[in-house]
């Protein structure tokens, strides 16, 4: 019983250790708000790439997974110091209105139509990403939409207009509001399609009832920049802490991070670097 207390007792010093840390990187200016798509938190990528950056630099970064129309408006109200990011037309409406600055390619995968393996709708035959969309509308089958305003939805909508489909409001169009992990879990319970982007896929794939049915299109091309926020904007914001991070997101060391991320475990990278070529 005393060994538990001790343990117990460690645990709580320890814990106090880690808040008293990172409130001192905060008020040292060494703390970095990084708000960034639930893809490169769900797939494990920043597990990987964010404590080589801590240990090279001593800053402290704390990310926050949401949607990249959620991770702009955290930026445009100056609740981020630097965004991670993959939805180009919003993007640059980013950076026309002043809110960012910087904004450079970090890496590309690409988006999958999955689904369960009888694929119900017939998509695994379809001739484009776009005619996949029509069939899964025509036949009325169970798609599952992250409808959360992130890069994915985006693009999303943008091939359901491609498709001259607009599936809101409908049956057999079920929004989750969730990130991309949560709504790949959700259309394997339910046994429906949806949109993902491919690292994060491969990462849960395992413990999924879906397989790729559609892949390859031009159209499904997913592009991740980095964007500083502005302090002109936010006086606020850690600008050294944001360039810090931005820079070493298109350093070397770190492109062959995210090259090989993802390899030895599910046989091919997640993300293809392409800030270093």
């Amino acid at each position: 019983m005393k060994s538990l207390f001790k343990r117990v007792a460690l645990c709580a010093a320890v814990a106090v250790l880690a808040a008293g840390t990172v409130l001192r990187a905060a008020d040292n200016g060494k703390e970095v708000v990084l708000a960034t798509t639930t893809s490169t938190l769900d797939s494990g990528l920043l597990d990987e790439l964010i404590p080589v950056f801590q240990k090279k630099t001593g800053y402290f970064v704390k990310p926050i997974g949401v949607g990249s129309g959620q991770a702009m408006a955290m930026g445009e109200r100056g609740e981020a110091d630097v965004l991670l990011v993959h939805s180009p037309d919003a993007e640059k409406k980013f950076m026309d209105a002043g809110f960012g600055k910087n904004r450079r390619i970090v890496m590309h995968n690409d988006f999958v139509i999955v689904g369960p393996g009888k694929d119900p709708a017939g998509v695994k035959g379809s001739a484009t990403v776009v005619d996949a969309l029509k069939k899964v509308a025509s036949t009325e089958t169970l798609y599952i939409t992250r409808a959360d305003n992130s890069g994915t939805h985006a693009k999303e909508i943008k091939l359901w207009k491609s498709a001259g489909v607009d599936p809101k409001g409908t049956k057999w169009y079920h929004e989750t509001g969730l990130g991309m992990g949560q709504t790949l879990s959700v259309a394997s319970e339910k046994a429906g399609y949806t949109l993902s982007d491919r690292g994060t896929y491969l990462s849960m794939k395992k413990g999924l009832a879906l397989d790729i049915l559609r892949e390859g299109d031009r159209d499904l091309l997913n592009i991740y920049h980095v964007i500083e926020v502005n302090e002109a904007k936010w006086p606020k914001v850690n600008a050294a802490g944001a360039k810090a991070f931005a820079d070493f997101m298109v350093s070397a060391e770190a492109q062959r991070l995210v090259k090989k991320y993802g390899v030895a475990k599910y046989g091919s990278p997640l993300f293809f670097p392409d800030a270093v070529k």
